[in-house]
């Protein structure tokens, strides 16, 4: 049974776990940045991974594969960011995805982006990436996609493309919403005592972390994190799970923030020890990556980064899932090259 899936810009491999759950074979990877590559590496074990700019990586490099998947980097287009998109370096990574995907022809390709895609702004851009999704050979479907509806204890709205190769006659449905939306309880109610500081200048704690990767960033908070209340209670989600360790929400011990005025709240007063940031092990698990996934880094800094970039693992698999389903209903042994060739 061929499942052979080719990961771009990898990350430390949040789809690409979810990817593998449903029964895929991540072959190859590829990812730029080396702070990632000993965590991608340690979790991925029988994955090659090619650690070369994507520009420099000629097609022929890639194996033969049925998918292709991926998130461009997302800073170009984040409204956290600069909001440049297509006219940013990074936005233009998305062209080297549909190079790849042009000349290898697998028959689905899945692409993951940022919510601020869809600002007007890049509304022009948007459009030219869809309209080349299609000229490149597929059936294109796309949504903004909220993780909590996947089984996944946060708000996190993202992009999702997928597309069939046209030969195959299907086109991707997204799955259905779930009934139940997870919560923090759900979560990391069984951490709450266990987390530890970082150590001076945020290095990491290393093997003294009883739970592996449960240590908090330490320092102050900016006057931008103080603009809103960064606190959700236990039986809500959390919010969103940022690349950025100083932006990660506060544990749900902690009461909300007293509004002060507009932009500006305070820790409620005598209560100001409650007010820690989620660990990284809690941030991983609101990712919904496995307790059994470990983040390498000397600076939890790195560690925060990798699993605020990642795609939620949980939200992968249903999408995933879906895909894989797809495919079994044209070919129960999935021997794609005897059975449908690959013609134009």
């Amino acid at each position: 049974m061929d499942k052979r899936v080719v990961s771009l810009f990898s990350g430390a491999g949040g789809l690409d776990k979810g990817f593998e759950q449903a029964g895929f074979d991540i072959i190859w990877a590829n990812e730029y940045d080396s702070s990632i590559w000993e965590t991608f590496e340690y979790n991925f074990p029988n994955t090659y991974l090619d650690k070369r700019s994507i520009r420099n990586v000629p097609s022929v490099d890639i194996p033969e594969c049925i998918g292709i998947i991926g998130g461009p980097p997302c800073q170009s287009w984040s409204e956290a960011g600069a909001l440049r998109g297509i006219e940013d370096e990074r936005g233009q990574l998305f062209y080297e995805f549909i190079r790849i995907l042009r000349d290898k022809k697998p028959l689905f390709f899945l692409a993951e982006n940022v919510e601020g895609m869809l600002a007007r702004r890049h509304s022009e851009a948007l459009a030219n990436i869809k309209k080349l999704f299609r000229e490149s050979g597929y059936n294109l479907s796309f949504r903004l996609l909220n993780a909590n509806n996947y089984n996944v204890p946060q708000d996190r709205k993202r992009v999702i493309f997928v597309g069939y190769r046209y030969d195959l006659n299907m086109i991707f449905e997204f799955p259905d919403i779930q009934e139940y939306k997870p919560v923090l309880k759900d979560a990391i109610w069984d951490l709450k005592n266990s987390a530890i500081p970082a150590k001076e200048k945020n290095y990491t704690n290393g093997n003294l972390c009883k739970v592996p990767n449960h240590e908090y960033m330490i320092g102050g908070f900016s006057t931008i994190f103080m603009s809103r209340n960064r606190v959700r209670a236990w039986d809500e989600p959390s919010f969103t799970i940022q690349a950025g360790g100083r932006h990660a929400p506060i544990h749900p011990q902690a009461p909300k923030m007293t509004f002060i005025e507009q932009n500006k709240r305070e820790f409620v007063k005598g209560q100001e020890y409650l007010y820690r940031r989620l660990s990284l092990r809690e941030c991983a698990r609101i990712q919904t990556f496995p307790d059994d996934f470990i983040f390498k880094y000397s600076s939890v800094a790195d560690g925060y980064k990798m699993v605020g970039n990642a795609v939620p693992v949980n939200m992968a698999y249903a999408l995933a899932s879906k895909i894989m389903q797809d495919l079994m209903k044209v070919f129960p042994n999935l021997e794609i090259e005897e059975k449908f060739p690959m013609n134009f």
